[in-house]
C-alpha cells in the first residue's frame, strides 16, 4: 500500500487546500498543533514513543552514569504511570498525568558514552537512527555532552543534558536543540567565592590542578575569577588529563610551590583520586605562609564524597541538589528514588530524571511533538516543585537559573550516606548573568529527518 503522507508536501497543502488533504483520510496523523504538516526525524507514529538515554557507564565518571541511567528508568516508569509518581505530583506544571506522553507509552533505549565525546556522539547517533529516538538526555563530561548537543541540532532531536557543568555548552556552544538544568561553573565561582573569603581569609596563594577539557578550563577560569575579586594570588595552573588515575607526578610539586590553597577542577573518578592522593601527601596537615593549608573541590556530588571518604571530610564545594533538602519535591524523589534502589539519588541522578519530566512536560503543553513547538514550550518557561526552588528556564541561551548550594564534607557523617552538608546559598538572582558574556548563538529551530 502506498504511505501518501511521504507525499505530501507544502506545495500540495497550497495548491488543494487543507480539504484536499483532509480527504485523503492522512490529516490526523501529520497535523497536530504547530506541525505545519512537516514530518521530523523520529515523529512518533505507533502507540510508543522512544526516549534515547546516553551515559558513562564506563570511563572516570562511570559512578555518575550508573546512578543517571537508575533516574531515567525511574522516569520513565513515572511517565508511564508506574510507582509512586515521583515529582509529577509536586510539579507546578500540572500537564503530566501518568499516561504517557500525548497518550503514548515511553519506550527507551540506553548507550555508554565512555566519558569520550567521540563515542557520545557516535552512540546518540546509533539511537537516533538505529532506534527512533526522538530525544537524547544524558551525559556526565561537558566535552561529551557539547559533542552530542550538536549532533542533536544537526539531526533535529532535541538534547537535554545531564550533568554538564562548563560555561561552554549553553555559552558559546550551545544550541538551538540542547537545554541544560544544570548549573555551570560560573554560578560555582559566584557561590563559592565568598564563603571561601570567609572561612580562608582574602590573603591566599592558590594552585589549581585543571582536568584537561572544556570543564576544567572554564571551571578554573571562574574559580579564578572569584577567588582573585577576594584578593587571592594564582599560580600558573596545572593541566591534567580524564583519567590519570595516577595524580602523584602533579601533586609533588604543589608542597614547594608557595600556594596555600590547592583547587582541585576535576570530577568523578578523577577527583576521588586526586583529592585522595593530596591527603595522603600530607597537604591537609601542612602549614603555608603561615596558614593552615586547604583543599578545595569546587564542584561536588555524594558519589564522589562516597569515594573520597575521610579525605572529603572539612572540604569545601557546590553542588546543584542535595537529598537531604527539607522541602517536599525534594523529599518525594528521595523517598521514591530510595524505595527502587535503596539509597538516595546523587545531582546527576535529579537533574537527569527532571531533564526527562521537563521533556515530556513541555510537548504535552505544545500538544506536539514537533521539535520547533517543544522547544518554544521549553524556552522561557518558569517552574517550581522540581526540588529546586524555581526555576527558570532561560529562552536566551537555554540555561536554567535556580538556586546554587554551597557544601561541605561533614567531620561526623551520621551515616554512609550523610557525607555533605549545606553550608550556604547562592540566591537565583546571584547567578543570574548576562548571556552575551559567553558568546554563541542557538541557531535555526528548523526540523529534520533523520
Amino acid at each position: 500500500m502506498t504511505d501518501f503522507r511521504k507525499g505530501i508536501s507544502r506545495r500540495t497543502v497550497l495548491r488543494t487546500g487543507l480539504a484536499g488533504i483532509i480527504a485523503t483520510g492522512v490529516a490526523p496523523t501529520i497535523f497536530t498543533r504547530g506541525a505545519f504538516a512537516q514530518e521530523f526525524c523520529n515523529m512518533p507514529k505507533g502507540e510508543t514513543v522512544t526516549l534515547g538515554f546516553n551515559m558513562p557507564l564506563t570511563g572516570a565518571y562511570a559512578d555518575e552514569g550508573a546512578d543517571q541511567q537508575r533516574a531515567l528508568t525511574l522516569a520513565v516508569e513515572h511517565l508511564n504511570g508506574e510507582g509512586d509518581g515521583g515529582l509529577i505530583p509536586h510539579f507546578s506544571s500540572k500537564a503530566l498525568k501518568g499516561s504517557g506522553i500525548l497518550g503514548k507509552k515511553v519506550a527507551y533505549v540506553t548507550g555508554d558514552d565512555q566519558t569520550k565525546a567521540d563515542a557520545g556522539r557516535d552512540s546518540a547517533r546509533r539511537m537516533i537512527e538505529r532506534d527512533g529516538a526522538i530525544m537524547i538526555c544524558g551525559a556526565s563530561s561537558s566535552a561529551v555532552a557539547i559533542a552530542e548537543q550538536a549532533l542533536c541540532q544537526e539531526m533535529g532531536v532535541i538534547y537535554m543534558a545531564g550533568l554538564t557543568h562548563s560555561n561552554d555548552t549553553t555559552g558559546k556552544d550551545k544550541k538551538r536543540y540542547g537545554f541544560r538544568h544544570f548549573f555551570n561553573a560560573y554560578q560555582s565561582g559566584v557561590a563559592l567565592g565568598p564563603v571561601l573569603g570567609e572561612a580562608y581569609g582574602k590573603d591566599r596563594v592558590a594552585y589549581h590542578l585543571t582536568a584537561d577539557y572544556t570543564w576544567g578550563w572554564t571551571q578554573e577560569e571562574s574559580m579564578i575569577k572569584a577567588t582573585e575579586a577576594l584578593g587571592w594570588k594564582t599560580l600558573p595552573p596545572v593541566r591534567t588529563p580524564v583519567g590519570a588515575g595516577d595524580f602523584s607526578q602533579y601533586l609533588t610539586p604543589v608542597l614547594n610551590s608557595g600556594a596555600d590553597v590547592l583547587i582541585l577542577n576535576h570530577y568523578g573518578f578523577d577527583m576521588v583520586n586526586s583529592l585522595t592522593q593530596a591527603v595522603q601527601f600530607g597537604l591537609k596537615d601542612k602549614q603555608a605562609n603561615g596558614k593552615d593549608f586547604q583543599i578545595v573541590v569546587p564542584l561536588v556530588s555524594d558519589l564522589m564524597a562516597k569515594g573520597a571518604g575521610e579525605a572529603m571530610k572539612g572540604v569545601y564545594g557546590t553542588s546543584n541538589w542535595d537529598w537531604q533538602l527539607g522541602d517536599d519535591a525534594s523529599k518525594a524523589f528521595t523517598k521514591s528514588f530510595g524505595a527502587k534502589y535503596g539509597q538516595p539519588p546523587s545531582q546527576i541522578a535529579h537533574t537527569s530524571y527532571v531533564q526527562a519530566l521537563l521533556y515530556a512536560d513541555a510537548v504535552e503543553r505544545a500538544g506536539t511533538f514537533y521539535p520547533p513547538e517543544v522547544i518554544k514550550a521549553l524556552e522561557g518557561f518558569e517552574f517550581d516543585g522540581m526540588g529546586n526552588g524555581a526555576t527558570l528556564y532561560r529562552a536566551d541561551d537555554h540555561q536554567c537559573f535556580k538556586d546554587v548550594l554551597v557544601v561541605q564534607g561533614k567531620q561526623a557523617p551520621a551515616n554512609p550516606f550523610d557525607l555533605l552538608e549545606v553550608v550556604g546559598k547562592a540566591s537565583r538572582e546571584a547567578v543570574t548573568y548576562d548571556p552575551a558574556i559567553f558568546g554563541g548563538e542557538l541557531g535555526p529551530d528548523t526540523p529534520a529527518l533523520c
